[in-house]
């Protein structure tokens, strides 16, 4: 049934192309920001999970109703 769906749809066959194109475009845009980000963004990030002074300031806890 899904077979004979997608046979009546015309021009079915560029969809995977552009899926793979969009897919392929994702990645290299990720790569391209990894390779061109900030070293102290990085840093900053990094720290993030370990800064108690953030973990104390943070809207959860500071709203507990």
């Amino acid at each position: 049934m899904q077979k004979e769906i997608l046979r009546t749809i015309e021009n079915v066959e560029i969809y995977p192309l552009i899926s793979l194109i969009i897919f392929v475009l994702f990645f290299i845009g990720m790569f391209w920001w990894v390779v061109r980000v900030d070293q102290k963004y990085i840093d900053h990030m990094k720290q993030l999970p370990m800064n108690e002074e953030h973990q104390k300031t943070s809207d959860h806890e500071t709203n507990k109703n």
